[in-house]
């Protein structure tokens, strides 16, 4: 049998770049400090011209500075805070060098890269401290709010909204509360599908740690490599197969919470009816009520069969028709990724080998070279699998769509964390090259998308340039769908910043008045804060600032985040 052709389709959601990752023993900031090299990931000549035509871009040098070039102000950390600190975790657990310093300075998003790579890291903590428990982590709590310490968790450093950014109106010493001291796995009951993991732990270590079990959690967002439980849970994370999973959130059993004012333990699995829910406190608070230390999780057995293939349909309204179809009937597999047009011709002229060449003559050949690609995957038993998949085909069927074949699928499925670093080559080049996410009704979802591509090439277009913005559908629920936004521009070299600012200002404003959520699985931030009261209302943001005074009554817990000024 001839082999196959190669085909590689990775999409281009940047995720969470590892461009500015400091390397250096774990948390230590030893050895030589340098950027963390990228695989190379050159960009085929079919996409640089498609991207030269579409932006009006020239492609241009634009490093990051080298490490040893990047500002960094002395520790403000009192002499007598960083004693009564050593005295509580140990001289090895409190760390003011440079190394540690940097690696803890803010998270992934275009902004903070933007930063980074110009050489300011205003925004990096004072000190960095890593308790080993529940209880270290509430006395450090409570010593921090007595001296007047900011405080601001630290997990993977992956947020792309601003969260690590640790600003604080009074300008008070911060620290960086890492949390990889707390990263393994407590506690399994196999018989009640539950286990207790530390906040620290990353994806691919609580994934190893649950196969001689049988088990997985099945949570994978496109920052899996890096992100931690911690801050799958302060975030409210979603997962590429959370639509067939779960978001975090619904994942989550219960958790411990540090907090200045003592320590919570929420969550009674597997039901109460005991008042309201206080887990919901936890989840999503981003750090701003206190430190998860602590969280018990809702795991399944490892699924028997796996089920990824392609599908097109003609249209964008098509596809987001099929898509309403399956939920409705609860019919989504458990991965769906329906890309609109100008994103299914980005990955395809992104997409490598002779494979890619063939699909992409195939599709123009049945009249689709404008269509919409759809990725699906399905996960479970054998015989499970085989049935939702031939009851989702007979929708798919009946609303246009085509099969594209299994290796379109499986493509995507190995290459799914590759397109993050994509965005540093990109960078590298000139290019802004940034992310924005909402949710909508099946109803809405088709206005808020206009609505988010015109701010943004309103924003973002001048004479003999126009962004690239793409989208994807990539989380379904019965009354509607996610809606993940890619934007490539040309770069303002002289005001990147700005440039950005009013762009993100229009895009949100827009998909707010469209009838989007102001976000579905990134998180407020400092960045989305100034909408929040457009999202939950005055007393829903006086209901969050009276719980803060509560638990956190100096404000030393991540000040920066969430509530708005």
């Amino acid at each position: 049998m001839p082999e196959q052709p190669e085909l590689t389709i990775q999409g281009w959601g940047p995720g969470n770049s590892r461009v500015a990752t400091v390397t250096g023993a774990e948390g230590a900031g030893e050895g030589s400090l340098e950027l963390a090299r990228d695989p190379e990931l050159p960009l085929p000549a079919a996409a640089r011209r498609h991207l030269a035509r579409e932006l009006g871009w020239t492609p241009r040098p634009t490093p990051p500075v080298a490490v040893g070039e990047i500002r960094l102000a002395p520790s403000r950390l009192p002499d007598d805070v960083r004693a009564a600190l050593v005295d509580l975790l140990g001289e090895e657990h409190v760390r003011t060098d440079r190394g540690s310093r940097l690696r803890r300075a803010g998270g992934k998003s275009y902004l903070d890269l933007l930063r980074r790579r110009g050489g300011d890291a205003s925004d990096a903590p004072d000190a960095v401290v890593l308790p080993g428990s529940t209880a270290e982590t509430a006395a450090l709590l409570a010593l921090c709010s007595e001296r007047d310490v900011v405080v601001v968790p630290f997990g993977g450093g992956t947020s792309v909204v601003g969260g690590l950014a640790g600003v604080d109106p009074d300008d008070r010493p911060s620290l960086s509360v890492d949390l990889s001291r707390m990263s393994g796995v407590t506690d399994v009951d196999v018989a009640s599908s539950l286990v207790t993991v530390g906040p620290g732990m990353r994806g691919p270590a609580l994934e190893a740690a649950l196969a001689p079990h049988g088990l997985t959690l099945g949570h994978l967002p496109q920052s899996w490599e890096f992100a931690t439980v911690g801050g799958y849970a302060a975030t409210r994370s979603a997962g590429q197969a959370s639509t067939g999973v779960g978001r975090f959130d619904d994942l989550v059993a219960g958790l411990t919470l540090a907090t200045p004012a003592g320590v919570l333990e929420l969550g009674h699995p597997p039901a109460s009816a005991a008042g309201p829910d206080l887990l919901g406190l936890a989840l999503g608070s981003e750090g701003a009520l206190g430190v998860i230390t602590e969280v018990r999780l809702r795991v399944r057995p490892q699924p028997r069969a796996t089920r990824y293939e392609g599908w097109s349909f003609r249209t964008w309204a098509d596809g987001l028709a099929g898509l309403q179809r399956l939920a409705r009937h609860d019919l989504l597999p458990d991965v769906v990724r329906l890309s609109d047009p100008d994103e299914t011709r980005a990955n395809l002229l992104n997409a490598g080998g002779a494979g890619a060449r063939l699909l992409r003559g195939s599709l123009r050949a049945r009249g689709r070279g404008d269509g919409c690609l759809l990725v699906l995957g399905w996960e479970g038993l054998p015989p499970l699998v085989r049935a939702r998949r031939r009851a989702a085909v007979g929708v798919l069927r009946e609303h246009g769509a085509a099969r594209v074949g299994r290796r379109v699928g499986e493509s995507w499925r190995r290459h799914r964390y590759a397109a993050p670093y994509l965005r540093d080559r990109l960078m590298d080049a000139g290019l802004l090259v940034e992310t924005l996410e909402t949710a909508a009704t099946w109803s809405a979802l088709p206005a808020v998308h206009d609505a988010v591509r015109r701010a943004l090439r309103e924003s973002l277009g001048a004479p003999g340039r126009q962004p690239m913005v793409m989208s994807h559908v990539s989380h379904g629920y019965a009354t509607g769908a996610s809606l993940y936004v890619t934007v490539l521009a040309d770069r303002d070299d002289d005001l990147p910043l700005q440039q950005w600012l009013s762009a993100k200002r229009a895009a949100t404003d827009a998909l707010l008045a469209a009838g989007g959520t102001l976000t579905h699985h990134h998180a407020v931030g400092a960045d989305h804060r100034p909408w929040l009261e457009r999202e939950v209302g005055p007393l829903g943001v006086d209901v969050l600032r009276a719980v803060k005074q509560r638990l956190d009554p100096r404000g030393v817990c991540n000040p920066g985040v969430l509530l708005p000024d």
